[in-house]
């Protein structure tokens, strides 16, 4: 359990630094990342803080698991260690899955650049995130 709990973190430690790089204005795989229409417009553009907030957001998540499987000496309060997990993987199990239009494995757009690395790439990592913090959870 200890191999997959760094393997998560590595994961989320990966995504964060991309995010932070991407906040600071780094623009390397920027151009795929997004939700594009057909004519490739972007659905949205992300702003700074938003980037910002999704680098922190799973640099946290990858801290958790090294916090749970003590890595680092410190105690999860009971509602993070109950809920917290649970959340991770309701959250990534619902992106791989997709709202069915543009993001996911069930989306309707196929052609894009992003939806091509959605379907190769974004949904099978949401996925393997969502099952390996199951295996986890279902391990305590």
């Amino acid at each position: 359990m200890n191999i997959i709990a760094l393997l998560l973190f590595l994961i989320f430690a990966i995504i964060s630094g991309i995010h932070f790089y991407w906040g600071f204005g780094g623009k390397w795989g920027s151009k795929a990342v997004v939700p594009t229409k057909k004519d490739e417009t972007p659905l949205f553009v992300p702003d700074t803080i938003s980037t910002f907030v999704v680098a922190v957001g799973t640099l946290f998540f990858g801290v958790l698991y090294l916090i749970k499987f003590e890595f680092i000496p410190l105690s999860l309060p009971i509602w993070l260690d109950k809920y917290g997990f649970w959340s991770i993987i309701a959250i990534f199990t619902v992106r791989a899955i997709g709202e069915f239009n543009y993001v996911g494995f069930f989306k309707k757009h196929k052609n894009s650049q992003f939806a091509v690395n959605d379907t190769k790439y974004y949904s099978p990592l949401c996925l393997v995130i969502g099952i390996l913090t199951l295996v986890l959870e279902l391990n305590k």
